[in-house]
């Protein structure tokens, strides 16, 4: 995706659909995965491409990936997000972001939308996405960062309180515990944390790290230890192997 495209617009319009996230998840889905395809499309052809897409849920970006020229693959452990919306896609497998069933130097892409941040072992799953990316290929991965302010997901803004606390705060107001259990399905992951792993990996290559759905001109905000653990919102992480 080019500064061009990166504009406020955009930003807004991802904003708005994020709203509408619990409500209404075929806009908020179709218009991120949309967005993600145009935004890898920046980095790299799609067009007869091998991509894995690792926690790819009920088939949102199969459809856009799909429909940009990829030979798409995906992985979900969760049976519940891979039938959201009925059977699952096609080349969909259930399987962990941590043991990829795929042989290594398998894809051209290995792709990861919010994720990375539902993982207890989060180096584990970057390793195996390495792993299975043939040389040259590129690694989109992307996550909110806990002190972000949708950091603890349903249960923010009360996660800056502590985890727990806004799991315990978030039952007693709704009746039931949230989709994302903190220290179980929801962990305190850092983009300083994340930036280390990649520029100390041997294997690859470091081509660009944004706030994901900021316009072109807020990416110094990356650039800036603590600030960008808030102002961020989503990490875009783009990768090429050696």
């Amino acid at each position: 995706m080019s500064k061009r495209q990166r504009t406020l617009a955009r930003s807004v319009a991802l904003f708005r659909a994020f709203l509408v996230e619990q409500t209404d998840p075929d806009r908020f889905y179709q218009a991120l995965a949309n967005d993600s395809v145009t935004q890898l499309s920046g980095y790299v052809g799609l067009t007869d491409r091998a991509v894995l897409d690792v926690g790819g849920g009920p088939g949102y970006f199969a459809d856009a990936f799909r429909a940009a020229g990829a030979t798409y693959f995906g992985v979900d452990p969760d049976v519940g997000e891979l039938s959201a919306r009925g059977e699952p896609a096609k080349d969909m497998v259930r399987a962990s972001g941590t043991a990829l069933p795929f042989r290594t130097d398998a894809v051209d892409v290995c792709y990861s939308s919010n994720v990375l941040e539902h993982v207890a072992e989060p180096t584990e799953m970057l390793r195996e996405m390495v792993r299975v990316t043939r040389p040259g290929g590129v690694l989109f991965v992307s996550f909110t960062p806990w002190w972000s302010p949708w950091g603890g997901h349903e249960t923010a803004p009360w996660h800056y309180l502590g985890g727990d606390r806004a799991a315990r705060r978030y039952e007693r107001r709704t009746g039931h515990p949230p989709k994302n259990r903190f220290g179980q399905s929801l962990f305190p992951l850092s983009i300083g944390s994340v930036l280390r792993w990649a520029r100390h990996c041997p294997d690859v290559e470091v081509l660009e790290a944004l706030p994901r759905y900021h316009p072109w001109w807020a990416q110094w905000i990356v650039r800036t230890p603590v600030l960008r653990e808030v102002l961020s919102w989503n990490l875009a992480l783009v990768l090429r192997k050696r």
